[in-house]
């Protein structure tokens, strides 16, 4: 007869404890090696201020879909695909209720593009990067060379999969808590900024497609004093220049040669 605890393990979609271990074991095991999978995910913890009583929970929020060809036979699938589903409807009821409550004279279509805006693949994506989620998510070494964390797609995934793993963990003001605070609180910038478009991702995703090959950054100068550097980035595919980029920030600048390089390519193809 299976314990309380397998029951409750099955119950939730998760494999048995033991079996569990194993599992994340075969998973995190390289990263371990290549610095500390568990220090790693302790900071992703200290990064949303929540600690999971379930580590087993955030390590399956982490995990992306491109593990499951080192798995071998019998051994549970581990993604962030249920999660996310989860993560996906609970960020839309807490945005819902946060505007009802904070927009009482607004009607439901001018509450409605405000959610939209708020539940946008830029806008969740552009939060996942302040939070630094793609250090913490979970690749196979094939994904992590190509650079599947720097994708839109794959950020938002994996931060609507974390919302699912903090409302499963810790119910739902611990989930309302973590929305409110990295995204609802920024809605003035995100009304105020509508363009979060990620051109580095864009770029990434279309030199892919166009020509099998991913994009490489490098600095090219930097100047001005300490508190105020301007940095000149350029980008490269297949390397070949295709842009090149001004900003405040190695950030910035980055996006600025993908945007340059975006069109350009786009000119020619």
């Amino acid at each position: 007869m299976s314990s309380p605890e397998e029951v409750r393990a099955v119950a939730i979609g998760a494999a048995p404890s033991n079996v569990m271990n194993r599992i994340i074991e075969r998973i995190i095991g390289p990263f371990r090696a290549r610095g500390g999978a568990d220090e790693n995910l302790a900071t992703l913890e200290r990064e949303i201020g929540y600690r999971f009583r379930s580590r087993e929970r955030l390590v399956e929020a982490l995990t992306h879909r491109s593990t499951l060809g080192d798995l071998k036979p019998g051994e549970k699938r581990i993604t962030y695909e249920r999660l996310e589903f989860l993560g996906d409807s609970v960020l839309s009821l807490v945005t819902s209720d946060f505007l009802v409550r904070n927009f009482p004279d607004e009607n439901e279509g001018q509450l409605t593009k405000k959610k939209s805006l708020i539940v946008s693949t830029s806008v969740l994506a552009k939060v996942a990067d302040e939070i630094g989620m793609k250090r913490f998510i979970i690749l196979s070494e094939s994904a992590a060379r190509g650079g599947v964390a720097d994708q839109d797609s794959v950020l938002t995934a994996a931060l609507e999969s974390l919302i699912g793993a903090i409302y499963l963990d810790g119910g739902l003001e611990r989930a309302r808590s973590f929305i409110e605070a990295n995204l609802l609180s920024e809605l003035d910038e995100f009304l105020e900024h509508r363009d979060h478009i990620n051109y580095k991702s864009l770029l990434q995703e279309y030199s892919q497609s166009r020509f099998h090959s991913y994009p490489r950054y490098a600095v090219r100068s930097t100047t001005g004093p300490e508190h105020d550097k301007i940095f000149v980035v350029e980008v490269k595919v297949r390397g070949k220049e295709i842009g090149k980029g001004r900003g405040k920030s190695k950030k910035d600048a980055e996006q600025m040669a993908a945007k340059e390089a975006l069109g350009s390519l786009r000119k020619r193809h």
